[in-house]
Parts: structure tokens; C-alpha cells; sequence
């Protein structure tokens, strides 16, 4: 398996519950490295499913998509920071424990309400001394139609992160080549929407495949259903990652 895809790989554990992600995240094993914890899950559950996902060394994407004033949301990424903060001993303590890897905003916030947030996410992991988790801005999403000035929006509101302090943005593979070429190779560029060829794309109107998106400059693809709803989860994860390498 080729480790390189894994740190490309998030798997979204959009599922109900504690026990149907520990349930996924075990079944998966050391095929997955990183897992997406969204609004449902982390309503359900809380920081507690994302304690449980560092103690077992996988880094975690906290997709909440903030979107308040200024010091609301310096707050909250202030907390999301402090996750990565060890407050329990693990039963068995990985060889590494996980990172808070990626955050998500909402880049319609406001310039000062996303570098209020860059400032503070910078402020507590220095005194915490753990790694700033990446700051990356919502700009359209996948389930929005595309629309004829779609992609000029996409670029008009990374431009705005990036002057704001963003590591980078998440957008649909439509829209990840012409970030790419317009910030270079250190914006991250993150890409939900990933569906393997032939899977059915339910409610997402801009999706693409796994090999699509390492093409177009994805840093990282965000891979939900596909794999949480197999029959063999880790053959489907497999499968995917087999069409990342061969881009």
C-alpha cells in the first residue's frame, strides 16, 4: 500500500454515532491515517470522539466550518487547537499520537474574522506545544451546482483566505487546478465530493474520482460514503487508493 496516498486519504466518519466510528476506524486498521469528524458526529459525541481518534494515532480533519464574528470563532479555534493537548493516558499508547491536522471556516466570515483565527489557533499551540492545526476556508460546496462564474468566485474567495492567513481552502476538483496555478504548491488544497469511477454520487452535484483530483493538485481527498457504506470497507479504501497511485 502506498503510504504516500494515506496522507492524502480522509476518510469522513459521518456516521451517528461513538460506536459506528470506533467501529469503522478499527475495521480499517492501519489502512487509514486520517478521519474527518464533522457537524453530525461531533454533535453527537463531542470532543470526545476526537480524543479517542489522536489517542489512537490517527490526525483528524475537524470539519465544523466556523462561521461567527471575529472573536467567536478566534475562540472556538482556539479550543479545536487545544485538542491536540494529551488530557488522558491511552489504554495502549500509540507509537505516535495523533494531529489536530485541518479546521475548517467559513471564508464568508470576513477577512478579520479569519485572521483573528490564524492569530489564535498560533497563540495556543505555541503555549500548549503542540502543531498549529492548518486553517483551511470553505469557498463553494460540492453540492452547489456549478454555475458559469462558479470557478471565479471559487478563486475571488481563496484569494481572500490566503491574504487573510489561511493555509488554504477546500474546493471541488473543478476548481483545484486553477488554485493550484494561482497560489502554488504550498496553499492546501482540500477536495470533498471524491467518488471511485463508477460510484453512485447521491446529493453531490460537483464530485470527480480519486485520480481526477491527485491530477488537478488535491492535497488532500475527502472520501465519505464510498467507503462508509461498503460491504468491505477496507477493500473499497484500497480500491480508491489504488486509483490515486495510479495518477
Amino acid at each position: 500500500m502506498n503510504s504516500s496516498m494515506q496522507e492524502k486519504l480522509i476518510i469522513a466518519l459521518d456516521v451517528p454515532t461513538f460506536a459506528a466510528a470506533r467501529e469503522l476506524v478499527d475495521r480499517l486498521g492501519s489502512a487509514a491515517k486520517i478521519y474527518k469528524v464533522g457537524s453530525q458526529l461531533f454533535t453527537a459525541c463531542g470532543p470526545a470522539v476526537v480524543r479517542h481518534l489522536l489517542a489512537a494515532g490517527k490526525d483528524v480533519f475537524l470539519d465544523l466550518k466556523f462561521h461567527d464574528i471575529p472573536n467567536t470563532v478566534a475562540s472556538a479555534v482556539t479550543a479545536v487547537a487545544g485538542l491536540s493537548q494529551k488530557v488522558f493516558k491511552a489504554e495502549k499508547e500509540p507509537a505516535a499520537w495523533g494531529r489536530l491536522l485541518l479546521c475548517t471556516l467559513h471564508i464568508a466570515g470576513g477577512k478579520d474574522m479569519m485572521r483573528f483565527a490564524v492569530e489564535a489557533a498560533a497563540k495556543e499551540a505555541r503555549r500548549i506545544s503542540v502543531p498549529r492545526p492548518y486553517l483551511v476556508g470553505i469557498t463553494a460546496l460540492t453540492s452547489d451546482a456549478k454555475t458559469e462564474n462558479l470557478s471565479a468566485v471559487v478563486l475571488e474567495k481563496a484569494s481572500l483566505a490566503k491574504a487573510a492567513g489561511l493555509d488554504g481552502a477546500v474546493a471541488s476538483v473543478q476548481e483545484a487546478a486553477l488554485l493550484r496555478k494561482e497560489f502554488g504548491k504550498d496553499f492546501i488544497i482540500v477536495t470533498p465530493g471524491i467518488r471511485p469511477s463508477g460510484a453512485a454520487i447521491g446529493d453531490q452535484k460537483r464530485v470527480a474520482t480519486p485520480a481526477e483530483a491527485v491530477k488537478n493538485g488535491s492535497d488532500y481527498l475527502v472520501v465519505g460514503r464510498p467507503i462508509v457504506e461498503a460491504e468491505d470497507p477496507v477493500a473499497a479504501l484500497c480500491a480508491i487508493l489504488r486509483e490515486m497511485d495510479a495518477a
